[in-house]
């Protein structure tokens, strides 16, 4: 024997007067079956249609007030109000998805929560306004304030933040009414600030994002180049100098020139079979016809008479 739930056709929800409802995983204790009765059993706040979301929202928000703050029942309401209003949140979202150095979409909907929980916490009904005309600049100002303080790349105070913003929207004005990118005289003028503040914005909005090292180059010269070796972009850390050793050794050899040309020849040779040939002080006293000992002498008086002179103040 099987049975069939009944079908409702005209309307998705229920009332349920006495029924102990369970719409959010919050479970309202028997006790508190009363304080909830005459609200509709809502099984899927987020599934709710739009039109129906805000028609329990209001119902919902009525019943709130009446509730003690704390309680069960209030919990239950509280979070039924969150759940069916998850789309605002949503819909909020949209404009700062696939933002460059933005968070994952999920990070953004949990940030946006957090908006729409403060605003359920300072709606008042009896202003007899729409919640979303609350609710939605809360929202959006919370996944604003996130953008600003987790997502730039190098910490800037907040004055440069909120000119970085109002630089990029008058060089987008400017940029239609001008035809050409603005310069940094013509933005001081259009937002009537100096020249050296335009500039101070300009720079601090290079740290909003990094770029990585081992990321590839996609300029035009290095995809041409790629493109006619049958290889990829190369990396910002191969066209990156580094320091060569070899070059400081310039200024030394420079220096220490003429000071080799006046060592007696011995010495000199010596200096050269030693550093020059890499020989052995015994395979250089073998070559010179000296004790290997007297060639240790005559290498260690050189090279501290050398370092005296490269080392003196003239």
């Amino acid at each position: 024997m099987t049975s069939t739930a009944p079908s409702v056709p005209e309307a998705p929800i229920q009332a349920a007067p006495e029924a102990d409802p369970r719409p959010v995983g919050t479970s309202p204790a028997a006790a508190d079956a009363p304080m909830l009765s005459g609200l509709p059993h809502v099984p899927c706040p987020r599934e709710l249609a739009p039109a129906d979301a805000r028609q329990l929202t209001r119902l919902f928000f009525e019943r709130l007030r009446t509730l003690e703050e704390g309680t069960r029942a209030y919990q239950y309401v509280r979070n039924t109000l969150i759940e069916m209003n998850v789309s605002l949140v949503n819909f909020a979202a949209r404009p700062f998805r696939d933002r460059p150095g933005g968070p994952e979409n999920e990070d953004i909907v949990q940030v946006g929560i957090i908006g729409l929980i403060k605003a359920i916490d300072r709606y008042d009904p009896d202003r007899n306004t729409q919640f979303t005309t609350l609710a939605l600049p809360y929202i959006t100002g919370e996944i604003k304030r996130h953008f600003r303080d987790t997502t730039w790349a190098v910490r800037v105070p907040r004055r440069l933040q909120e000119l970085r913003s109002e630089l990029a929207k008058a060089t987008d004005a400017l940029g239609s009414v001008l035809g050409h990118a603005p310069s940094q005289a013509e933005l001081a003028r259009y937002l009537d600030l100096t020249e050296d503040e335009v500039r101070e914005g300009l720079v601090a909005a290079n740290g909003y994002s990094t770029q990585s090292l081992d990321a590839p180059q996609d300029s035009a010269d290095d995809n041409r180049r790629a493109a006619a070796s049958s290889r990829s972009a190369r990396s910002l850390a191969e066209t990156v100098g580094e320091p060569d050793a070899a070059l400081e050794a310039v200024e030394d050899w420079h220096t220490l020139a003429p000071l080799l040309a006046g060592l007696d020849e011995r010495s000199a040779r010596i200096l050269r079979l030693r550093f020059a040939q890499e020989m052995t002080q015994a395979e250089i006293g073998a070559e010179v016809g000296l004790s290997q000992m007297h060639v240790s002498r005559i290498l260690t008086r050189t090279l501290h008479e050398l370092r005296e002179q490269l080392l003196r103040d003239d």
